[in-house]
């Protein structure tokens, strides 16, 4: 499946622990499902003109979610952690305060 970089980074993941990841040069992102390690390589260093040195990709399963006797689930979902060359960073996680 052949995707452009602004379809294979879904979003930014805003948790303390992806915080605390960027001051260590990780980086924390919501991916296309279809996505592999090299498109997510290739769209970060596109998007935010960056030399990535690893990327770990994780899919997160469904949940199964109860409100009352009404059953469901929460979709699954795949993220991706990319861990940049030294002295390179990524903007949009710059300024928040914890």
């Amino acid at each position: 499946m052949s995707l452009h970089a602004g379809q294979v980074i879904l979003a930014p993941i805003v948790s303390e622990k992806s915080y605390h990841g960027s001051t260590l040069g990780t980086y924390t992102f919501k991916v296309h499902p279809d996505a592999h390690k090299t498109q997510i390589r290739q769209a970060v260093e596109q998007l935010f003109d960056v030399k990535v040195r690893r990327v770990n990709v994780i899919t997160v399963q469904a949940k199964p979610k109860r409100r009352g006797q009404f059953k469901g689930t929460r979709p699954g979902w795949k993220k991706a952690v990319v861990q940049l060359r030294a002295g390179d960073t990524i903007e949009i996680f710059q300024g928040a305060q914890l």
